[in-house]
């Protein structure tokens, strides 16, 4: 696909569905959610954007915001495009957001239209919204709320008929395609408004990297990161561009049941669930015994010497063969046994949990971006994996380190700005390069590796810098920390908040702390600990949409906690 060509996120649509409908009618869309309902075709969902782009288009202006509020499901797909093709910008809402969010943001973007899934999300929002929004539901609510269902079964086909060759070619690659609200660990949501061209750029980006896995046969995937989310809602169009078959997920919960059911070719996810499956996977590999137990520790040697393109002996190829029969065949059947690739974003990778997966069968690639870069910037290639860093940069964007050792992005994806924040994005773009926050460097391969964040960075008393995220992805390789948050800002010495199921683990955490603090450089060994039972999670407002710890609500909560270590 040559998305140079292509003006909009619109156009890209509809190009593949004329390239496919023209040879079959291919299954596209299904939410595994709703068992009862086949996969939505491409037709059916080609005549649903329309039917909908129709409706929008009496009701909406060039330029207007249109909320979109609801779980990952086929009609968010509809929603997102039908509203682009109708000349509005597209305001994802996460399902998660606190009261406090929601009016913020209602009152920042003032939406034209809201487009939510049932009466569960209007609830969160419709004391926010003014008289003159328009409210659409995807399921029926009641009768004074029109529902899509109702959108589609009343329309006319003489009028789509008429509309069909009419989609709005009016879009410029330039054009705002809609703003995404950053979740941010601290202060109200920024709203990064991101261009057509940007999101093009970030696909055309992907797709380079893709292609080696995704050559011949169906591509499918799951898709369980929230669709609100900049980095699963660039996934949305790459998903499109290569004519993928897209599941989506039921919940965090049901992902790897989910997994054998889509047997998915590639799945997107953030860190935390890597994590996650790395403990469930360890937990699994401690219980096997004798020659069960000899063979797996032989197949994560031999994998790991593969990802250091360390060579083979022909004692080693024999037995490396009987490892990926024996082992790594039967560890991706349990993943549905077509996963090609999983791709990790959205926060930094512990590089033993890549290698781990990278050696038993499960190829895991890092990449890196922001939601300011459309968002991504940077991903490992197949075959070529460096799990130390995360791949190198996009052709499509130029990528340099300042002074200071900070990343800097420049390019088509970088963002038009941040809705009514024109001081806070003249400090983040200058001259046309955006200022990341992120140090790094450029390795003699050519990858870009992150080597620490700038703002989430503690100063102890002795002025010294340390990345407390480096430490909690640490303390984490343990089985039983299920969670982690080391403070010790203006402080001689670091502490840690330990989430664990129970106090009885206290003496076990405790010695694999002493045995991680041998391998910490003096400033980053963790002198004490409280445990807590509570997880830090979305709803109780400790962790973003996308897991990343709110750092400032969890030191709110335990700061008094915290301060009786010192």
């Amino acid at each position: 696909m040559e998305f140079r060509k292509i003006n909009s996120l619109v156009e890209l649509f509809f190009n593949k569905y004329e390239e496919i409908s023209s040879i079959s009618d291919k299954p596209f869309l299904k939410w595994l959610k709703d068992n009862n309902k086949d996969f939505l075709t491409w037709k059916q969902v080609e005549s649903k954007i329309q039917i909908l782009s129709i409706y929008l288009r009496e009701n909406l202006n060039t330029g207007d915001r249109c909320i979109l509020l609801s779980e990952n499901r086929p009609e968010w797909l509809i929603s997102d495009i039908a509203i682009m093709n109708a000349g509005g910008v597209t305001v994802p809402l996460f399902t998660t957001y606190s009261e406090k969010d929601y009016e913020y943001i209602i009152n920042d973007c003032k939406p034209k239209i809201c487009v939510v899934s049932n009466k569960i999300q209007l609830k969160k929002i419709e004391k926010f919204i003014s008289d003159e929004t328009k409210v659409l539901s995807i399921e029926n609510i009641n009768d004074e709320i029109e529902s899509l269902e109702n959108i589609f079964y009343r329309s006319s086909k003489d009028q789509i008929l008429d509309f069909k060759s009419k989609f709005n070619q009016n879009i410029k690659r330039r054009d705002l395609a809609c703003i995404i609200y950053t979740s941010g660990t601290t202060g109200n949501p920024k709203g990064v408004m991101l261009s057509h061209g940007g999101i093009l750029s970030n696909c055309e980006g992907a797709q380079e990297i893709l292609n080696s896995i995704v050559k011949s046969g169906e591509t499918v995937f799951l898709t369980w990161l929230p669709l609100s989310h900049s980095y699963e809602h660039a996934v949305q169009f790459v998903q499109i561009s290569l004519g993928a078959k897209i599941y989506y997920a039921e919940s965090l919960e049901k992902l790897l049941s989910n997994m054998s059911v889509a047997r998915p070719t590639i799945m997107t996810a953030v860190p935390r669930f890597y994590q996650n499956l790395y403990s469930k996977i360890s937990l699994n590999f401690s219980k096997q015994t004798g020659f069960k137990k000899k063979l797996i520790s032989i197949t994560i040697s031999l994998g790991v010497k593969k990802l250091n393109n360390e060579s083979f002996s022909l004692k080693e190829k024999i037995i490396n063969f009987f490892c990926e029969k024996l082992v790594r065949k039967k560890i991706k059947k349990q993943f549905g046994g077509n996963l090609k690739a999983f791709v990790s974003g959205g926060g930094a990778l512990d590089q033993k949990i890549g290698k781990f997966l990278n050696s038993i069968g499960l190829p895991t690639l890092q990449g890196y971006g922001l939601t300011e870069a459309s968002p991504v910037v940077s991903c490992n290639i197949p075959g070529k994996i460096m799990i130390e860093t995360v791949g190198p940069p996009f052709k499509t964007n130029a990528v340099k380190i300042a002074q200071d050792g900070e990343i800097l992005v420049k390019g088509e994806n970088v963002m038009l700005g941040y809705w009514n924040m024109k001081k806070e994005t003249d400090e983040i773009i200058k001259d046309g390069w955006l200022h990341t926050g992120d140090i790094g460097e450029i390795t003699k391969e050519g990858n870009l590796k992150i080597t620490d964040r700038k703002k989430e960075i503690i100063v102890n008393l002795g002025g010294d810098n340390i990345s407390p995220s480096k430490i909690e992805n640490l303390l984490c390789l343990d089985e039983k920390i299920k969670q982690s948050f080391v403070y010790g800002d203006k402080k001689n010495y670091l502490v840690a908040l330990v989430v664990t199921e129970s106090e009885k683990n206290k003496k076990e955490i405790e010695l694999y702390i002493e045995n991680l603090n041998k391998s910490l450089s003096v400033i980053e060994k963790i002198k004490k600990i409280r445990l807590v039972n509570e997880e830090f999670t979305i709803e109780n407002g400790m962790l973003t949409p996308t897991l990343k710890l709110k750092r400032k609500k969890i030191l709110e909560k335990y700061k008094e906690e915290l301060e009786k270590l010192y």
